[in-house]
């Protein structure tokens, strides 16, 4: 681009498309750059596992659903087809695109990350804007799992974020843990507030029993909320909570129904301090304003948030609430996760059950 540096820790020298003479960041460009060479503070990573975002794979699942039946070879080529086509994996229709384990191969001698070569590795941030190519055409992965065993490279640039992976966990456990981490270090500051002010608030997790959900349970806990609810759609999902801990009552409910889903948590003793969002669907948004109390928080972390829905249906509502973007950063995020999951056994049960079916196609 004419007037920019040859590379750029944002990476604006990888966009391909759109051109010209506006600034375009890799998250909304339509198309990278993902060939091997490196800039100069640019690291290059093999690829062993993508992880699909939820609200990603749902989309795709869905698409190709007949019958009740996926379609995993439609899924697969259509995710090999948009790496192809855009140079990175985002969803064209959520917008969203997931995290990778993989090793380091290169790295650029200005790259301010601190990884070195063979280091194994989770990246933190969004695959939606991580430069990326394939090179099997992910034959190992049979379309029905978020969970997309992957050959070929990724780039990071000098402003993206990586963790080493622990040596005392599944890497793939921690790969999970890792894309939702975002989620309970928000959680614990956004409850950490009101503890501070003398409060012990109320939280309901819309999603109570997923990865960001049951996490974002754990942290609430720990960062002195009172009572804690989880909202989960089907009795099968309400059983894998109770009994864990986690919540002090399990409310089975629609996210996306309004009147019901507030009717159960009213009854559940709310409304709510504190709504987390983690269903990975749309039509959530105005139900969380109407179980969150005047005065409360709502934060939305799902990639399937329309954030227009969320703030018109609050002024519809008369409801004089804080709404938070999980934006998936907090610092130490992945540290404090990966505590959470070390130090409650009802959470690492949950993701070992969820990385099992993952490995069974039954997730």
């Amino acid at each position: 681009m004419t007037g920019m540096p040859l590379s750029s820790p944002f990476g604006v020298h990888r966009v391909l498309e759109p051109s010209g003479a506006s600034v375009t960041l890799p998250q909304t460009a339509r198309r990278l750059d993902a060939s091997p060479e490196l800039a100069p503070d640019e690291v290059r990573i093999d690829v062993e596992v993508l992880n699909l975002d939820a609200a990603s794979y749902r989309q795709l699942r869905e698409k190709h659903t007949t019958a009740g039946v996926v379609d995993g070879d439609a899924v697969r080529a259509e995710v090999v087809a948009i790496v192809a086509e855009r140079g990175k994996m985002q969803n064209p229709v959520t917008g969203s695109g997931g995290m990778l384990i993989g090793t380091v191969a290169e790295v650029g001698p200005e790259s301010p990350l601190g990884l070195r070569v063979g280091d194994r590795v989770a990246t933190l941030v969004s695959l939606s804007l991580t430069p990326l190519a394939i090179t099997d055409g992910l034959r190992r992965w049979d379309g029905l799992g978020e969970r997309v065993p992957a050959a070929g490279h990724a780039i990071l640039f000098g402003r993206s974020i990586a963790a080493v992976l622990p040596d005392d966990l599944d890497p793939e456990l921690s790969l999970m843990v890792m894309d939702v981490c975002g989620a309970p270090a928000l959680v614990r500051r956004v409850v950490q507030g009101y503890a501070a002010s003398g409060r012990a608030p109320s939280v309901a997790v819309l999603g109570g029993a997923g990865k960001s959900g049951s996490l974002s349970l754990a942290a609430a806990r720990e960062a002195g909320a009172g009572r804690v609810l989880a909202v989960v759609p089907p009795e099968a999902e309400a059983a894998l909570l109770r009994g864990t801990g986690l919540a002090d009552e399990v409310v089975i409910a629609d996210a996306r129904a309004p009147l019901a889903l507030e009717e159960a948590v009213r009854a559940a003793g709310g409304p709510v301090d504190v709504t987390v969002v983690c269903v990975d669907v749309p039509g959530a948004e105005q139900p969380a304003i109407m179980i969150t109390a005047q005065g409360g928080t709502v934060v939305y972390f799902s990639m399937a948030t329309s954030f227009a829905a969320a703030a018109l249906g609050a002024e519809g509502l008369a409801a004089d609430v804080t709404m938070l973007v999980g934006n998936g950063y907090t610092p130490g995020h992945a540290d404090y996760a990966l505590s959470l999951l070390r130090g409650d056994d009802a959470v690492r049960s949950l993701f070992e059950s969820r990385l099992a079916a993952e490995h069974t196609g039954q997730a």
